[in-house]
Parts: structure tokens; sequence; C-alpha cells
């Protein structure tokens, strides 16, 4: 069944003359604009499609790509404020409206915020929420310690940040765990770091000890396989280009790769590594 607020796979049903109608379901035909088709389209293709509520309140399908879907979090830039709440820019020529009761604090133009994109149940429209806790949950049984995550920032706090785990949960990681200054929206790999009494989730940017060396040493294996067995890193790298691509410090990186020379996995040269 089609999905408003999120992209779609739908057969073309008919042609006219300003675009293309797709079958989506129990929503009936929707009409993908002239302008979007693709050339060559025919009765019977099937096209992704994102599909939403124009500025005249129709139902419209798009082949436009936007910064996130319904049931994802973005960190999005404020084009403008109004009394009705603030304006995002998603990707689509329809802003995305963030309801004045859905702001932790007032929004202004130029500000970036991390949303929520939901469907509102009474109207079908797509709108965003700042108010992250409403739909993302903070406890939960699914995760064991040292389990990879994906991360995003949400906001500075005193011990810490807040973060979106996996695009399903919120989580602490703490100074402590941090190398540098990270900024709302940024997206990283993760570890947990600890399940809490409550189901809580603590989490780290690098894993610790033997589990730190066998997860780098992995990835790094990886990457050299990705990259026709040459990876531009050394021991003699800086820690900032070490971190830029795998979010480690230099020391954890030294040994892991070190771990992997003595296993003859790779050879380490001045300025890259390569596979034997």
């Amino acid at each position: 069944m089609a999905q408003i607020g999120k992209y779609n796979t739908l057969p073309v049903v008919s042609k006219a003359d300003f675009g293309v109608y797709l079958d989506a379901g129990s929503l009936e035909t929707i009409l993908l604009p002239k302008r979007q088709v693709p050339e060559g389209c025919q009765v019977g293709d099937e096209l992704e499609v994102f599909i939403y509520h124009d500025s005249e309140d129709r139902l419209i399908a798009t082949m436009e790509k936007t910064k996130a879907q319904v049931g994802e979090c973005a960190c999005l830039e404020v084009k403008d404020v109004t009394k009705f709440g603030a304006f995002l820019e998603w990707g689509l020529q329809k802003d995305l409206l963030v309801p004045t009761n859905q702001m932790r604090k007032p929004m202004e133009a130029g500000e970036r915020h991390v949303v929520y994109l939901y469907l509102d149940e009474f109207t079908d429209r797509i709108a965003a929420t700042a108010k992250l806790s409403n739909f993302l949950r903070e406890e939960t049984t699914n995760y064991q310690k040292n389990d990879r995550v994906s991360m995003m920032i949400v906001n500075r706090t005193n011990i810490g940040y807040k973060v979106i785990i996996d695009q399903l949960y919120l989580g602490v990681l703490f100074n402590d765990d941090v190398l540098k200054p990270l900024k709302p929206g940024q997206t990283m790999v993760g570890y947990i770091k600890n399940v809490r009494a409550d189901n809580k989730l603590d989490v780290q940017l690098q894993l610790q000890g033997h589990e730190a060396r066998v997860d780098i040493g992995d990835r790094i294996l990886q990457r050299l396989a990705d990259q026709d067995g040459c990876l531009l890193l050394s021991d003699k790298s800086s820690p900032d280009d070490i971190y830029a691509q795998f979010q480690v410090s230099k020391g954890n990186f030294k040994k892991a790769i070190g771990r992997l020379y003595k296993q003859k996995q790779i050879i380490i040269e001045s300025d890259r590594i390569l596979l034997p």
C-alpha cells in the first residue's frame, strides 16, 4: 500500500498532457507532473516517487529527493517563521512545517534544527517536530554493550550530547567519550557503552581494548578492499586525518594496524597502507 510521506514504487496507469497517473492503491491514482516524468515513460512502467500534499492540499507525486521521509530524523535549516510555526527546507518546493507547539524553543530563520518527520493523524499532512521524545523511545532492550550503531547528534547538554540511535532511540554521549566538539545533525558510527538498569542507552564513539582493535582492523581491511588495496593513511598520519576517516584516536588506529601488520594482512608504508 502506498504511504504518504514516504518513497513508493508505483505503476503508471495512464498518461495525460500534464503528466502521468500512478496507481497508489487505497490512495487511488496520483499525478506525477509532466516536468518530472522520465523521458520515454510508458503505461505499465514502475516509478519510485515521494507522495505528499501540494500547496493546494492535493496528493501529488514527485521524483525529487527529500532530505528525510516520515519516520526519520534530519537536521534542517529554517527558512521562515510565522505565527503557525517554522518552515524548514527539506528538498521540495513546498517547505516543511514545524508547528509552534512542536518546538522545544523558538526557532529563527537561518538556524538548523534536528527534527523528526511525522504524519499528522487528523490531516494526513507531513509535519516535523523538535520534541523528539514524543516519537523516539529512550528505553529499549534491543542492544547489548559494544553493539555498533549509527548516531546523529541532537544537541549539547551539561554532561555531553543527546543523540539519536539508529533513527529509533535517544541516548547519551558523555563528554569524556568525545575527542572533539560535535555539531547538531552530525552523523557517525558509534557503539553502545552501557545499557542502564532503566534500559536507557549510553553510547561511545570508540570501543576500548581488544574489541576496539578488532573492530578498527575489520574496518581498515574493508576500506582497503573497497579502494583497490590502498589506503592513504599510515602510522605517521595526523590524528585529524585518521579521525576524519575512521572516527577513532590515532593511538587506537596505530594499535589496530600494528596487529594487522604482525598478522601479515597489510603492508605499512610511510604514507599509505596496502594489501599484500
